[in-house]
């Protein structure tokens, strides 16, 4: 699997945005396995989640968001982050009333981040859109998207994100239930 690591590795820069071009230029040295690899995490859908839909997932024992969540775990979607999405994850999942509302503890909570964290491709954003969105504390959702060349955002919020003054439509904004039925 060393060869899906690195395509792994190569598909998350920026420079590599059309995955047939990485197919192209880096399957050849590797076994056919790993090709094989490749072209499964290509063909994943490159998704924005937003703090929604992973809080809901926390909450809920069932649902959309877990199985949002679920998926991509599983490596069926490629989850982006950045440094503004870790943090709002990590702070509104330390907030006491959602601790309370969790059936998970601490530890548990911390895992499941963890194990979330490390399935998803970091993207830096050097270039700011702002979409000018309703709610300005969300624009870094629709720069992520942009900046990782995301197809979906998945958020339980989609009227502050669909009312953008910049409109993007390579980006769809769906709930978690419209992307599980593919929408």
């Amino acid at each position: 699997m060393a060869g899906c690591t690195r395509l792994t590795w190569l598909f998350s820069q920026s420079f590599y945005s059309d995955p047939k071009q990485i197919l192209d230029c880096f399957c050849w040295p590797f076994l056919a396995g790993d090709c094989i690899c490749a072209i499964i995490k290509i063909m994943s859908e490159i998704v924005v989640i937003d703090t929604s839909v992973i809080i809901s997932a926390l909450i809920g024992v069932r649902g959309p968001s877990r199985e949002v969540l679920r998926r991509c775990l599983k490596e069926e979607y490629n989850p982006l982050i950045s440094n503004a999405l870790f943090q709002e994850l990590e702070d509104v999942s330390q907030r006491n009333r959602i601790r309370k509302k969790c059936p998970l503890n601490n530890a548990e909570i911390r895992d499941l981040l963890n194990a979330f964290y490390s399935v998803c491709h970091w993207v830096p954003i050097y270039y700011l859109w702002r979409p000018n969105i309703t709610d300005e504390a969300d624009n870094f959702l629709i720069e992520l998207g942009l900046a990782g060349n995301a197809t979906h955002i998945i958020t339980n919020n989609i009227s502050d994100l669909k009312n953008a003054e910049l409109n993007f439509p390579e980006l769809t904004i769906l709930k978690p239930e419209q992307m599980l039925r593919g929408e």
